[in-house]
């Protein structure tokens, strides 16, 4: 049984009790873009699988596993990026503040870390405060996902049986969450100004999932293609027109009515 699972306490605090910062700096300036990016392509696809609009996002926010005193932060982790279904977005008519385990009874679906050293800090087991510990067993999240952009690595665990397993990618580098119905993997081109290897989204056929700015810059691009072919369409139409009031002429020079022609 994971702490995840454990009985539920009673007078426990919540969200509005607990820190909302653990204090620690973000420890690249690669992280906030990178989790932008996740948000904005996985939003059309979260909203197809949430119509009720029940889930949550977060991104450098705790998420409270076990109670501890008298710091409670020593019962808390705060993954780069995860996502949690069947949740309402908000708490107590506030945005969240964190994630609390022991309130909500809903693990994280998936967690992600972003690799900013050597990766040991992410696969790091020691009980009750390594990273890989508290995602397997602590907050026990069905995919932990470890992505290494200096390395263009990308490494998923799948949580079977209580202990995560490494999913193997396939033959595109992508790791398939099927939950989600969709592929993770690497890709290198450019988002906010900044050109490096991201980590993005592809569907089931093998499509990436446009960010909003692709998919408005698509939207102008079709709108501009549609707009060209109505003006050669309108060109078209004057050019038979003029021939044909040419060839109306012509006739009628000749005597003949042509309307009857």
């Amino acid at each position: 049984m994971s702490i995840a699972d454990a009985p539920v306490e009673v007078d426990l605090p919540t969200h509005l009790d607990l820190p909302d910062t653990d204090g620690k700096p973000v420890e690249n300036a690669y992280e906030h873009p990178q989790s932008a990016l996740l948000s904005d392509v996985l939003l059309p696809v979260l909203n197809r699988l949430h119509p009720d609009d029940n889930y949550f996002v977060g991104a450098d926010t705790g998420i409270y596993w076990h109670h501890t005193k008298p710091d409670p932060l020593t019962g808390c982790k705060s993954p780069d990026w995860y996502y949690v279904p069947n949740v309402p977005r908000t708490l107590d008519g506030e945005f969240r503040r964190s994630y609390v385990l022991w309130q909500e009874g809903i693990r994280p679906l998936i967690v992600m870390e972003y690799v900013s050293g050597s990766g040991a800090e992410e696969r790091d087991d020691t009980p009750f405060t390594g990273k890989f510990w508290v995602y397997e067993r602590g907050i026990a999240a069905v995919y932990y996902a470890i992505w290494d952009t200096a390395q263009k690595q990308l490494d998923v665990h799948e949580l079977v049986r209580g202990r995560y397993q490494l999913l193997p990618p396939d033959s595109t580098g992508r790791v398939w969450i099927p939950e989600m119905e969709v592929g993770i993997g690497p890709w290198r081109g450019e988002y906010h100004g900044y050109t490096a290897d991201w980590l993005r989204v592809w569907d089931r056929n093998g499509v990436l999932l446009p960010t909003a700015e692709e998919r408005w810059d698509a939207a102008r691009r079709l709108a501009e293609q549609e707009h060209k072919r109505a003006e050669a369409e309108k060109q078209r139409a004057e050019t038979e027109r003029h021939r044909a009031e040419k060839l109306a002429a012509r006739l009628r020079e000749l005597g003949v009515d042509p309307d009857t022609v």
